[in-house]
């Protein structure tokens, strides 16, 4: 059951691709009415299949593989539902306007949760609309009457919990992506969507020690984790390397600065992110490796300048070190040190 959920997740996501897409009322309308019997045809060849091992193996190799084959009633049954996703897209968003839990606990009741199978499919396409994950935790409680895993289960909130691990999973996928020119916006996103998910159940919910639902957020978390560590482990010599003059001509590597400066941009998700994961040894120490650096080339930088306020090179680099200090510190930090720069280069200019 558990693998259906991370395929339900697919499918709902496919389907809500689709129907955003625009179209002709008369496309849709066509499509319309062939889907009764393109249904009709579909349950009728996996029956078939079922019963037939000639007609199994034909089936596996019309939808190129196993793997289709076990998604296929997932499929069919995200078609026959597919009016329903729209509107749980649309529960998902307005479940974000909601600004206590009672009304949402309300509208958390109207989803047919006695349906396993369509509960599924509505929740994955409804919790990737929820900003606040957490809030729809606490209206299931609300509902249960409890915070342990067993009464949520017994209030039918199964389907809703396993969306949220099946997103938390989704973001798995975006830390895979490597060099200077990776989405690092991508990435510090899904490490907040991340701890947003988690937080929703490590938080609110009494997970059973060893309960399904525990083992996967521990999973999870050592995987993301281990995704993420590389990463962390580089920010510190990137920043270094950054601001660090070139021996001979010297010049400013941009490709080396947008690497520091998207390192910079991680450590600052992690840090919002540190409760969800398991790197908070590694963390403290590339936060203080990077915040005494920083002091130290920033204070070594304002000295060039000051010694040589024409150069735009050394200016360059204070700048990449002050955005980099913004990060790191803050904002009124940084504006006291450009201050600082704006002032050098006026007494020597």
């Amino acid at each position: 059951m558990a693998a259906w959920t991370w395929m339900a997740r697919d499918v709902a996501s496919d389907l809500i691709d689709l129907a955003e897409v625009e179209d002709s009322p008369e496309s849709v309308a066509a499509v319309e009415s062939l889907m009764p019997e393109l249904l009709t045809r579909a349950r009728r060849a996996v029956a078939d299949a079922q019963s037939n091992t000639e007609l199994g193996r034909k089936l596996q190799i019309q939808l190129e593989g196993a793997a289709n084959v076990e998604r296929l009633p997932i499929v069919l049954n995200a078609l026959r539902c597919r009016a329903l996703l729209e509107k749980a897209v649309s529960f998902g968003r307005a479940a974000n306007a909601m600004e206590s839990d009672a009304p949402l606990a309300l509208a958390l009741q109207s989803m047919p949760f006695n349906d396993k199978a369509v509960a599924s499919l509505l929740m994955q396409a409804a919790v990737g609309q929820v900003a606040n994950p957490s809030r729809l935790i606490t209206a299931a409680i609300r509902i249960a009457g409890g915070e342990t895993e067993a009464a949520l289960q017994r209030a039918g909130f199964a389907p809703m919990v396993d969306a949220l691990l099946a997103h938390a999973q989704n973001q798995i996928a975006p830390l895979t992506q490597a060099g200077t020119f990776g989405d690092m916006d991508l990435i510090c996103r899904s490490v907040d969507r991340f701890h947003r998910l988690i937080r929703a159940l490590t938080t609110y919910v009494e997970l059973g020690r060893n309960g399904r639902w525990a083992a996967v957020c521990a999973g999870l978390t050592k995987t993301i984790s281990e995704r993420i560590e590389p990463k962390l482990r580089d920010v510190a010599p990137d920043l270094n390397m950054a601001l660090r003059k070139r021996e001979g001509t010297d010049r400013l590597d941009s490709d080396q600065v947008l690497s520091a400066l998207n390192g910079m941009y991680l450590l600052a998700a992690v840090r919002e992110a540190r409760d969800s994961l398991a790197l908070n040894a590694l963390f403290e120490q590339v936060w203080t490796q990077t915040g005494q650096a920083l002091e130290i080339h920033i204070e070594r930088l304002l000295q060039q300048l000051r010694a040589a306020p024409a150069d735009a090179i050394v200016s360059a680099r204070l700048d990449a070190a002050l955005k980099m200090a913004e990060i790191r510190f803050n904002l009124e930090y940084a504006d006291t040190l450009r201050r600082a720069k704006e002032t050098a280069q006026r007494r020597t200019g």
